[in-house]
């Protein structure tokens, strides 16, 4: 029994180079270059197109690095060729967001403002005041970034304001009033 997700090949788009160089991978494409230490027990070859993960053993410890290690390499690939980005809502009177030098500061009804800087290798972008888009080229970069902006003032159940992910539903409840 193999990782189901580690037997599939990773297909490399045009514009994209890979190299394998022991068990470091490293992807270079348009939007920047990614690198990740592969897992000892699995190697990675490069088959025209394609690359192709092979586990050297079928104990459960592997097969588990096997699938988590071509997660990692197929996002990475995508993330140097297309990048990725998480669009957030700011719902709610007076919420709103500007740009402030690379940053951006927050008015979510507290007493203050928030500003929030960029980490390394993510940038925000303000298409208006109610919405802020998180890009970059690693996958799990972007993701912790959008959930920390959004822990910021996380939406609440009963008038659905905060911060929310575009996608993202908001399970509302009825007020005291509705008996």
């Amino acid at each position: 029994m193999a990782s189901h997700i580690g037997k599939l090949p990773v297909t490399i788009p045009a514009g994209v180079e890979v190299k394998i160089d022991g068990q470091s991978f490293t992807a270079k494409g348009v939007k920047g270059t990614d690198s990740y230490e592969i897992p000892e027990g699995i190697t990675a070859q490069v088959e025209g197109n394609e690359i192709i993960l092979v586990p050297a053993d079928d104990l459960r410890p592997t097969r588990a690095k096997h699938g988590l290690a071509r997660s990692i390499v197929a996002s990475m690939v995508k993330g140097v060729h297309e990048g990725y980005a998480k669009t957030l809502d700011i719902v709610g009177t007076g919420y709103r967001a500007q740009a402030k030098g690379k940053g951006i500061e927050f008015s979510l009804g507290y007493s203050h403002t928030i500003t929030v800087e960029p980490p390394e290798g993510i940038e925000f972008e303000l298409p208006n005041p109610n919405q802020v888009i998180v890009k970059g080229i690693d996958k799990q970069a972007v993701g912790q970034c959008a959930a920390n902006i959004r822990k910021l003032r996380a939406p609440e159940p009963y008038k659905g304001k905060g911060i929310k992910y575009s996608d993202e539903r908001i399970l509302r409840k009825a007020g005291k009033a509705g008996k």
